[in-house]
């Protein structure tokens, strides 16, 4: 059997396959840009212009937004509300501008399990609007837009599809825009909790455990889909791998380039060796998913970034203080 990282992340697996295809420069049918607005903060806009930048990256053509955000943001209010910024501020280059049309906002996952209750914790901070427009348009401020969201739940617990719960609310309130939360797989350890990505080609809910639902996408739902993602679990091949990594890193560093361990390590390409990992770890212990420990309080952080940035993206000319006040 082969073994491939997991990854949600487009970025991750532009960087797999320049790895294992050796190439130099940028990859066929694949564009990319990058900026720093913030200290510490990077932007990498990764854009598949044609089938054979999908074909490579086995990912839609599309744009793909990795933000890598600072570890003071948990902490420190004025870089988390730069981040919101940044976050709205690439939201809405990928929004269409249709005037006052109502978007509906849909939270993937598990509100009962900690890593895969983003979705859920991202709805419960919005700035829901569609009711009150529609039943005292008076009193609401000019510069709101229609929202309304939900968290649909999981299979297991409701018995129905996400997809088709999805699929019958875009056919009774007819959104002009999906947006779609969830949390995301990643093949790093440094993107736990660290990276948030924005992409305007749907998402297929549980793909980075291998757990494939109805995609959420313009084929299959007819309006535009935008999809919101955080990396808060990383299988426990990855984090083996990573670790040898670091091993070879310390040896390097101690001029232990002789010894007969970090030779043999460093002849391994990164996919072979993550596919020896994994065949070892499936016959021995099984598969694991694994999150940090401080997964509660990142979830409750992260949520109101991602939920902010929507607010400010969707309602034009809303700031925190508003958001604060209305809610």
């Amino acid at each position: 059997m082969t073994y491939t990282a997991r990854t949600d992340i487009a970025l991750e697996a532009r960087t797999m396959y320049m790895e294992a295809s050796k190439i130099e420069g940028e990859i066929d049918g694949v564009e990319v840009d990058v900026s720093n607005p913030l200290e510490n903060t990077t932007v990498t806009r990764v854009k598949i212009v044609s089938s054979k930048g999908a074909e490579c990256l086995n990912k839609p053509q599309g744009n793909y937004i990795t933000i890598d955000i600072p570890s003071e943001i948990y902490g420190e209010q004025t870089i988390y509300e730069e981040v919101c910024r940044i976050v709205a501020k690439e939201l809405m280059n990928l929004i269409p501008q249709k005037e006052k049309s109502l978007v509906l906002a849909v939270g993937l996952g598990n509100r009962n399990v900690t890593p895969d209750a983003l979705g859920p914790a991202v709805i419960d901070s919005l700035l829901v609007t569609r009711h009150l427009i529609r039943y005292i348009p008076e009193e609401i401020d000019e510069r709101l837009r229609p929202l309304c969201a939900i968290a649909p739940g999981v299979l297991g617990i409701t018995g129905i599809e996400t997809g088709e719960i999805v699929r019958g609310i875009c056919e009774k309130v007819k959104p002009s825009l999906l947006i779609v939360i969830d949390a995301l797989c990643s093949r790093s350890m440094k993107r736990i909790n660290k990276t948030i990505q924005i992409s305007d080609t749907g998402i297929t809910p549980g793909a980075g455990i291998g757990n494939n639902r109805m995609a959420l996408n313009k084929e299959t739902l007819g309006i535009p889909v935008i999809a919101i993602g955080v990396p808060t679990v990383v299988d426990a091949a990855t984090i083996t791998g990573d670790s040898i990594d670091f091993l070879i890193g310390d040896l390097k560093e101690n001029a232990k380039e002789n010894e007969p361990l970090y030779k043999m390590l460093e002849t391994i390409s990164t996919e072979d060796k993550y596919a020896l990992i994994k065949q070892t770890l499936s016959d021995n212990i099984g598969d694991f998913i694994v999150t940090p420990k401080e997964i509660d309080k990142v979830i409750e952080d992260i949520s109101r970034v991602i939920a902010n940035g929507i607010n400010i993206s969707v309602h034009e000319g809303i700031e925190f203080s508003d958001i604060d006040r209305y809610k």
